[in-house]
């Protein structure tokens, strides 16, 4: 392997893992916040099915 093709192999691993964590981020602060919606659904009906 030439020093082009490590740095090339280097950088697409990069890239690669890169957009894996930033789709993963994603996915998490979505739950987040979807969670903390719940809870403060639940907190405010306080356990009913429909607000008065």
């Amino acid at each position: 392997m030439k020093l082009p093709d490590l740095s090339s192999a280097i950088s697409q691993t990069h890239i690669a893992l890169q957009s894996n964590a930033i789709k993963a981020i994603n996915r998490n602060l979505t739950l987040r916040n979807w969670l903390i919606g719940f809870y403060i659904v639940e907190f405010e009906q306080k356990g009913e099915d429909r607000a008065q």
